[in-house]
């Protein structure tokens, strides 16, 4: 019983809705990720699992650097737990638009794309999860982010985590100019 029950939670969970470039636009705000990301920035953010409980926190602090073609991304993470991890992007801008960037960890490419106040960014990854036994385990999962331009000095950032095709969570995240 246990098991349909799972079974049938997680195909209601893959049917829920995600955000779409087919979606009104929030605002008449012009998300242009190089002008925003360069410079100081503080993010925090949580992962919450699909049944809605929150896993992890986190605070980022974040480093970006716009030489007008690349945006290199600082990031540094700490966790409720007191773990900490680095985490070094690059981002190159591909079109008006468009973007493609890598990091450690990242599978190939991350793709990303801008449109109005929002910006979609996709990539795979094998992100370090601390396990039961005090060890980090990589677990390779799929981002779909959707951020969204608040103010000039604020972005709200939707990562949906999936494992195997399968929904696991979303991650939440506040950015802000400092």
């Amino acid at each position: 019983m246990r098991l349909i029950l799972a079974a049938a939670f997680i195909l209601l969970a893959a049917c829920t809705g995600k955000p779409s470039f087919d979606d009104p636009s929030l605002s008449d705000r012009k998300l242009n990720l190089e002008e925003f990301f360069d410079g100081e920035l503080v993010a925090y953010g949580q992962f919450q699992d699909i049944l809605g409980t929150v896993r992890r926190s986190f605070v980022v602090t974040l480093n970006g650097d716009w030489d007008g073609t690349r945006l290199r991304l600082v990031e540094d993470f700490v966790y409720e737990d007191g773990s900490t991890e680095q985490r070094i992007w690059t981002l190159v801008k591909t079109g008006d638009d468009t973007w493609t960037g890598t990091a450690p960890g990242v599978i190939g490419e991350a793709t990303g794309i801008e449109d109005g106040d929002r910006f979609n960014w996709k990539y795979e990854i094998d992100l370090p999860i601390p396990s039961a036994t005090g060890k980090t385990e990589t677990l390779r999962v799929t981002f779909d982010d959707w951020m969204w331009l608040l103010s000039d000095d604020r972005l709200l950032n939707l990562a949906y985590v999936k494992r195997y095709g399968l929904d696991i969570g979303v991650v939440t995240i506040s950015f802000e100019k400092e």
